[in-house]
């Protein structure tokens, strides 16, 4: 994942880039086998440890997502947080700095 965080203010912006194929089940090979479902369900994002936004996401998101949220109360040097869990069980977490 790439995230960047920037702060202005009392808020930051939060910028996440997931790189996921998200299959939505539906689409067909090369030989007419349905390809079977791979999509993120859960997001979840975390200031300093604490959750502040989550999110539960099906098959009709795109192919590598791109998610912008703003967290009010952040400020330069905090730690944002991003965990992802797709219906396959495998997970992801980063973490950035807010700047």
């Amino acid at each position: 994942m790439r995230i960047r965080a920037q702060a202005a203010g009392d808020k930051a912006t939060i910028r996440v880039l997931m790189s996921h194929e998200m299959e939505s089940g539906q689409r067909k090979d090369g030989t007419g086998k349905i390809i079977p479902a791979w999509h993120i369900q859960d997001v979840t994002a975390t200031l300093n440890g604490k959750v502040v936004m989550t999110a539960e996401w099906g098959p009709a998101v795109s192919k590598n997502p791109f998610l912008q949220f703003t967290i009010k109360g952040a400020k330069a040097g905090d730690k944002v947080g991003i965990t992802w869990k797709d219906n396959k069980g495998d997970t992801r977490s980063d973490e950035a700095t807010v700047s």
